[in-house]
């Protein structure tokens, strides 16, 4: 198993909570997601993910162009576009349990 690092941040901070784990794990993506934190405290659920989403994209676009010199805004565009074309036709379909997070 190779984890990623928990961020400084949530090591500091004792309200952190992790919301998505995905492994790639026997030829596949696996996740632990915490639904309901949103929806818990009177927000609409699924924007809230979209927004928690896009500021995860950000991320990526930030880290491949400190590590690799790679445009931002052209990563978030390359993101969008794959995102996009793969929801509007997969790759493989969506298999497994969801499993939820920590309560």
């Amino acid at each position: 198993m190779k984890p990623l690092v928990i961020p400084p941040a949530a090591q500091r901070d004792d309200n952190a909570i992790q919301m998505l784990s995905a492994w790639i794990a026997e030829r596949g993506q696996h996740c632990t997601i915490k639904i309901g934190l949103w929806q818990d405290n009177g927000r609409e659920e699924a924007p809230a993910w979209g927004v928690f989403l896009a500021d995860t994209i950000r991320h990526i676009a930030n880290a491949l162009q400190e590590q690799y010199g790679q445009s931002a805004p052209d990563t978030i565009a390359a993101i969008l576009e794959s995102l996009h074309d793969e929801l509007g036709d997969p790759t493989s379909d969506a298999k497994g349990t969801f499993s939820h997070g920590h309560g």
